[in-house]
């Protein structure tokens, strides 16, 4: 399956599924993720989607879905026949296009043949597996649960089993230096993957990562070495035919992420489960919304109420016009002009424009679209501020 033609009048509607229980928390992450010893009431959690995507169907109305994304957490931990359950609620209510991408995401750790084979007939065509890295001293630095034998036996397992898979690596991370970074990184494209996403270290507060570089206890590469990382990434992958279409996501073409895609092209997609966010249109206009982010009190709140909403902010067209800006400039296919101006009710600042494209920061991709350069997309955070004001 590959991505269909890009047609900037719909860029989709997706379906998002969180999948907050993790077998052990990481210490770099601050999703929102939960070890629960105790296990989890799938069944339980199978009836509060039921009840949720019946509250969303009556603000969304009839549309059909181009993706689902099982997140988490890690949504391999779900027994097969869950996954299942929740693919026909939702296609019960946004019917699936015929092609439509159903991705899960998969941890090597909780993999194993019978599972996949069950989530592969449970309609799911597309893994995304948390690597994270190719040697074992690191993985065990990051916290991970699987050793590099086990990845690889996953990378395999999906390989042989889905139409299409991705997998995830950190870089960046403390004492790696350009060179071994290169090696782990031609290694990773040499498992004949379609697509890969490769993310930079970062320390989050709330994380232990973040305690022990407060501490002085985790040193991690400076920004002249962050930018050394990032440019071989770049190099490399487009090099091998994997070049990025999104900051740190790259693909051969066709096989870029469809569900991710939505998102970066400002599309609506709901949100489902605990901690989940969603962007969808209503009679009102467009609504953003985020769910309670502790799954005991999302079912609670889902079981009496019908959803698990802690906010439903509705965005007016300003909102909208710096959502798509933000998420339109991480794509190399850069952002739709034509709709900003129509959302903000103004153009580019021409003097804003012109002094970061003397800088080499933006370019024009067309005369419809705008675009961050490579070296703009090291400073994405900077060049969106200049730009929305």
């Amino acid at each position: 399956m590959t991505v269909p033609p890009h047609d900037p009048a719909d860029p989709g509607f997706g379906v998002y599924v969180h999948w907050p229980f993790c077998a052990a928390k990481c210490p770099y992450c601050d999703f929102n993720s939960h070890v629960r010893h105790g296990g989890v009431d799938q069944d339980r959690y199978v009836i509060a989607f039921a009840r949720e995507i019946r509250r969303m169907l009556e603000l969304t109305g009839p549309r059909a879905a181009t993706s689902v994304f099982f997140g988490g957490g890690t949504p391999s931990l779900m027994g097969p026949a869950t996954v299942q359950a929740i693919l026909e609620l939702i296609d019960a209510a946004w019917p699936l296009l015929e092609g439509a991408e159903i991705t899960l995401e998969a941890n090597p750790s909780s993999v194993d043949a019978k599972n996949f084979r069950g989530y592969r007939n449970a309609g799911v065509n597309r893994v995304s597996l948390g690597i994270q890295a190719l040697n074992d001293p690191d993985l065990r630095s990051l916290g991970r649960l699987h050793d590099v034998a086990e990845a690889l036996r996953a990378i395999e397992l999906a390989r042989e089993l889905f139409p299409r898979m991705s997998f995830d690596l950190i870089y960046a991370r403390p004492g790696q230096t350009v060179e071994a970074w290169e090696r782990e990184l031609n290694q990773a494209m040499s498992y004949a993957v379609d697509h890969l996403s490769l993310y930079q270290l970062t320390i989050e507060r709330g994380t232990r990562f973040f305690d022990l570089h407060k501490a002085g206890k985790l040193v991690v590469p400076d920004g002249d070495l962050s930018a050394e990382l990032y440019e071989a990434t770049q190099e490399l992958t487009e090099a091998r035919g994997l070049p990025a279409y999104e900051i740190s996501n790259h693909a051969r073409p066709g096989a870029e992420s469809r569900h991710n895609l939505t998102y970066w092209r400002y599309g609506d997609y709901v949100g489902l489960g605990a901690g989940a966010h969603g962007r969808i249109s209503t009679q009102e206009g467009k609504i953003a919304t985020s769910n309670h982010r502790l799954p005991e009190t999302w079912l609670e709140a889902v079981m009496k109420d019908g959803d698990g909403f802690d906010a439903f902010d509705p965005l007016d067209d300003p909102a909208q016009a710096d959502e798509l800006m933000l998420m339109g400039l991480r794509l190399r296919e850069g952002m739709d002009l034509v709709r900003w101006s129509s959302l903000s009710g103004r153009s580019i600042d021409p003097g804003t424009e012109t002094f970061l494209q003397s800088h080499g920061l933006i370019e024009r991709a067309g005369n419809a679209r705008l675009r961050c350069t490579p070296a703009g997309m090291m400073v994405l955070d900077a060049v969106v501020a200049d730009l929305a004001i």
